[in-house]
């Protein structure tokens, strides 16, 4: 959720980022967009922009040019972001998208855990 704080043109202030269940390596489903009801990993997060990078979803060709012998020029397809609003967790027991849960265990660690099935995500 961003908290609503002034970001007017060369103020030099941000929205804060909002906390998300989501990291790096997961499995996602994507719930809307253009893309919508594609799965990938995420490759990045780019938290300060509440946004992240799936793996083959959202592809953006770009109009690169040569750099010399090494890295010749043309186009180059690669993912761009995507904000996180459009992605939900894919569980890994029960297959489906899903929100996701924060459980605290015994020993007073907490552990992200599937709504649907109450399966543990990570742990």
């Amino acid at each position: 959720m961003i908290v609503a704080t002034s970001n007017r043109a060369g103020s030099g202030q941000r929205p804060e980022r909002a906390r998300t269940r989501l990291r790096k390596g997961d499995t996602v489903f994507v719930a809307a967009g253009r893309e919508k009801g594609k799965t990938g990993k995420i490759l990045k997060m780019i938290a300060e922009k509440n946004r992240a990078t799936v793996e083959r979803v959202n592809m953006v060709k770009r109009h690169r040019k040569g750099q010399g012998v090494q890295s010749p020029g043309g186009i180059v397809e690669k993912e761009a972001s995507m904000h996180l609003s459009n992605l939900r967790l894919v569980c890994g027991r029960c297959n489906k998208p899903t929100r996701v849960n924060i459980r605290v265990l015994e020993d007073g660690k907490r552990a992200r855990q599937c709504h649907r099935c109450a399966e543990l995500v990570d742990g």
